[in-house]
């Protein structure tokens, strides 16, 4: 009896513990189900919160990209502008030397109506001499066979030395306008097929921002690196409110342009301060010459010349930061070079020398360790590193220091003087250009014996007619000394002004 109650109380024991280890089992598997979900909740959250993330992060990128576009599609439309701007400007100057072209022609064809009505009257005169000796003749009808042969004979040789006269004057105009025309033709084409455009940059740089907000880290706290740049750079950094643009200010375009590209550089990188300033300045002073004699290659390339020293090509690239009366000096000898290399091409000279010619002539305007006129300056630097001797005398003749020796020589003065003087090219006003030539023309008439006063080439000279009665061959020179002392005195104007004094004798015989 005590066995099997000791037995049942063992299977009943058994069933205790297989049912509470198998409750237990349950429990923790059902624990681990839970912590598992929660496992899996957590994971699923932080993966969500991440992807959050990521799309703001994506979205913030493409907003930037998106504004960096809106930015650069603003930079080319006011490019696109500017340029038509310009060509705007172009058009109108085509259309005041076209004016004045159909003025000039006019003024020519009433002179000449006036030159052939003066021709006709001195025919009538002629033939109304012919008359009257064939009425004496008549009248003489005593005279001997002898004595008229030899009356008619000078009365042949007379007329036929006035028609050789005619004659030669008639074939001498002739020539003289053809030869007149043929220039102008090859001067105008060459202009047409050149149409370069003018840069001047004479104190001011703008610089264009990404965003308003750089203004502000340009500035600094308390205004600390504005003034940093300025005194680094010794360039005046103009911050106002126009938007995303600040302006460089400072007659040394060297200066301005290193500043410029300083900013730009600071701009990139974002770190703005004292310290970076100067480091940045640092890298630019030393990258710079690099810069200046790409710009110097970048000409050479631009005019198809194959080789120049280095030390030429570095002074060619100079004259970018350098201007006269307005006009950048780099761009007026590109142009100069390829108005010279036209004219060249069309009388069949080397249009090398001519385009070398034109790129080297204000070349002594670079130069700071020599003195003198600058295209004597220029000539001898020119030689001086191996120019041909055509290239060397064009560029001291282009303003008459030197006689011209080889053809190319008044092709680059022509060249210089159709980029340089014409209205418009030294940012010289109509109104200006059209009230210097009247200065001029009145400044001559003030002096007793001047009959016709005329400025020509845009003022670069002065041509006085004189009465022959009232003023003698030696007055004629102190004449045009004291007008050329005058206009200095008087006048501002770019280059030189020459002055021509003509005394013209007419000898008159009137037939009774």
């Amino acid at each position: 009896m005590t066995g099997s109650l000791i037995l049942l109380a063992s299977v009943v024991l058994s069933a205790i513990i297989l049912g509470v280890s198998f409750w237990y089992a349950n429990e923790i598997r059902r624990r681990y189900i839970k912590r598992a979900k929660e496992e899996a909740n957590r994971i699923l959250h932080e993966h969500r919160e991440k992807a959050k993330k990521k799309a703001e992060e994506y979205l913030k990128n493409a907003k930037e990209k998106i504004e960096e576009e809106k930015n650069r599609l603003r930079a080319e439309i006011s490019k696109k502008k500017h340029d038509i701007k310009v060509m705007e400007r172009n058009l109108r100057d085509m259309k005041e030397k076209l004016k004045r072209k159909e003025e000039n022609l006019r003024r020519r064809e009433r002179e000449i109506y006036n030159l052939e009505m003066q021709l006709k009257k001195r025919e009538e005169r002629v033939s109304k001499a012919e008359e009257d000796i064939t009425k004496k003749l008549e009248e003489i009808a005593k005279m001997t066979v002898e004595e008229a042969r030899n009356e008619l004979m000078r009365m042949v040789e007379t007329r036929a030395k006035l028609e050789a006269a005619q004659l030669a004057m008639k074939i001498k105009e002739e020539a003289k306008q053809k030869a007149e025309e043929q220039a102008k033709e090859i001067i105008a084409m060459a202009i047409q097929r050149c149409a370069a455009s003018r840069t001047a940059e004479v104190t001011t740089t703008i610089v264009e921002l990404p965003s308003e907000e750089i203004k502000g880290r340009i500035i600094g706290r308390e205004g600390r690196n504005i003034r940093a740049f300025e005194a680094i750079t010794g360039v005046e950094l103009i911050v106002d409110d126009t938007p995303e643009i600040v302006v460089l200010s400072s007659f040394d375009a060297l200066r301005r342009e290193k500043a410029r590209l300083v900013l730009e550089r600071l701009v990139q990188d974002g770190r703005i301060h004292p310290a970076r300033i100067e480091e940045i300045a640092e890298k630019v002073d030393q990258e710079f010459d690099n810069y200046v004699r790409q710009t110097g290659e970048q000409a050479l390339v631009e005019l198809g010349i194959p080789y120049m020293h280095p030390d030429l090509v570095y002074l060619i690239g100079k004259m970018k930061f350098r201007s006269s009366y307005g006009q950048n000096l780099l761009s007026h000898s590109i142009e100069t070079a390829k108005l010279a290399g036209i004219m060249a091409a069309e009388l069949g000279v080397s249009v090398e020398d001519a385009k070398r010619a034109g790129l080297l002539h204000d070349i002594g305007k670079v130069v700071e360790d020599e003195e003198g006129p600058h295209a004597l300056v220029g000539a001898s630097v020119a030689k001086r590193y191996g120019e041909k001797e055509s290239v060397v005398n064009a560029i001291a003749a282009h303003h008459g220091d030197v006689e011209p020796q080889y053809l190319i020589a008044p092709l680059v003065a022509a060249a210089d003087a159709i980029s340089g003087a014409r209205p418009g090219a030294r940012r010289e006003s109509l109104e200006q250009y059209i009230k210097r030539l009247h200065e001029l023309e009145s400044i001559a008439y003030r002096f007793p014996g001047v009959e016709k006063a005329y400025a020509l080439y845009a003022g670069r000279e002065i041509r006085v007619i004189v009465n022959s009665e009232q003023i003698s061959d030696v007055e004629a020179y102190a004449l045009a000394e004291e007008i050329a002392r005058t206009i200095e005195n008087e006048m501002q104007y770019p280059g030189q002004i020459k002055v021509v004094v003509i005394r013209e004798v007419r000898a008159v015989g009137v037939a009774k």
